[in-house]
């Protein structure tokens, strides 16, 4: 773990902190060659790379209504509660997000022009598993789609080594409303989701967390279909001073951590004192978390950074761009105020990231490795497209008629100008 002040950070550390890039190029290769074999081959290929990379041999790739319907009944009730409340939680945030579906207003006398806003056809949800199971993506991928108004929306989620999805994703995908459930994880999915196959719909648009050849693959697949955004290892950056608990903070950061070796997270505090309690309760709790092996290696990746002020604090973690934000200070709001990149915000000593991954309704799918200056997380905009409407009289276009035809004529589309004209030819 990185423990500097920011001032005594390498050009080198600096860099690495700020950019924390994926080689996306050293997999660009590999990632290809099997979407080209997906194309051609189809279903053959998706069962072909499942038993390479899942170990799992699946004759139907689409999971039935029986089996969604054995592995609810196979999941504790309390579970299904719990499901079924922060699906709640989430419906209603989403719902917030939508915009009126259309409306109109005369911009000048005759001249009326407005917007329709259309939910997109078919979706696909990626919902990784491998090192743990995420019923959790499945509510937070599915769930805005459906409040969008998307009609087909497909999650395809790998399935273990006897060849079936965990029960308590497929609970979650089934109360969030998913219409097709696939077995399928990996570069393949993306695929089968982007082309098409004899078992799998082609969708409009792709969503999702992934690794980096599931983040390739989105990316290389975006003639056939758009994808969310690029999201790679997950990560946290906590802004805290004085008035923070030190347990508390360590306790987020670790939870970050457990996610992926490849996990970020950092600190970064006015406080020194602060700086060195966490770092010590880091070093205690890391030892007695149940991931504790995976969470080790992702502390290689964490820096604790000390600055001389909240100001310094806060241009570092614009500079960063962070996935996940902690606000733990004594005047947060301020703080909050001034913020400029974020995937989403958590503001207080009592809102860990925790509640956004699972429960509070905002979205846990989010851009990642400094990509949140130019990307939104997911919301219900992502499964919307809007249509711009113009509806003119004989006043309306007579109105704006000698600014079309100026305008037209001066660029040379005399045609343009013609067939405003020729609408008041006697």
């Amino acid at each position: 773990m990185l423990f500097k002040h920011i001032n005594d950070l390498t050009a080198e550390e600096k860099e690495e902190l700020l950019t924390r890039t994926s080689d996306l190029m050293a997999v660009q290769e590999t990632v290809s060659s099997i979407l080209d074999e997906i194309k051609s081959d189809g279903d053959a290929a998706l069962r072909k790379f499942t038993k390479q990379f899942d170990k799992a041999e699946i004759e139907e790739i689409e999971v039935s209504e029986d089996e969604i319907k054995q592995a609810i009944e196979a999941v504790d009730t309390d579970f299904i509660d719990h499901l079924r409340k922060a699906a709640a939680n989430i419906r209603k945030f989403h719902e917030a997000q939508m915009p009126e579906k259309q409306w109109m207003m005369e911009v000048a006398p005759g001249v009326m022009a407005g917007q329709k806003v259309i939910p997109l056809n078919a979706v696909g949800a990626y919902v990784p598993g491998g090192r743990a199971s995420y019923p959790s993506t499945a509510l937070m991928t599915v769930i805005p789609a459906k409040v969008a108004g998307v009609r087909n929306v497909s999650v395809c989620t790998p399935p273990g080594p006897d060849g079936k999805v965990q029960p308590i994703t497929l609970a979650a995908a089934s109360i969030a409303g998913a219409d097709h459930i696939y077995k399928i994880g990996g570069v393949q999915a993306i695929g089968a989701l982007a082309y098409g196959t004899r078992s799998v719909k082609s969708v409009d648009k792709i969503v999702g967390p992934g690794n980096v050849y599931v983040t390739v693959a989105k990316m290389l697949v975006r003639n056939n279909a758009e994808i969310d955004f690029p999201a790679g290892p997950s990560e946290v950056l906590i802004i805290a001073d004085e008035t923070a608990e030190a347990a508390f903070i360590a306790a987020d950061m670790i939870a970050q951590a457990e996610h992926d070796p490849n996990a970020i997270s950092v600190l970064i505090t006015t406080s020194s004192s602060l700086a060195e309690d966490v770092r010590e309760e880091v070093e205690k709790q890391v030892e007695i978390t149940q991931r504790s092996e995976i969470a080790k290696e992702s502390l290689k990746n964490a820096a604790i950074l000390i600055a001389d002020s909240m100001a310094d604090c806060i241009t570092f973690s614009n500079d960063f761009g962070p996935e996940h934000l902690e606000i733990v200070t004594s005047d947060d709001d301020a703080v909050l105020e001034k913020i400029t990149s974020a995937g989403s915000i958590f503001v207080g000593r009592f809102s860990p990231v925790s509640t956004g991954d699972y429960a509070s309704g905002t979205n846990h799918v989010l851009p990642t490795s400094g990509y949140t200056r130019i990307y939104s997380g997911l919301n219900v905009q992502h499964f919307l497209k809007y249509s711009t409407i113009q509806k003119l009289s004989e006043e309306g276009l007579h109105g704006l008629k000698d600014t079309i035809v100026t305008i037209a004529e001066e660029e040379g589309l005399s045609a343009h100008a013609e067939a405003v004209k020729i609408r008041f030819k006697k």
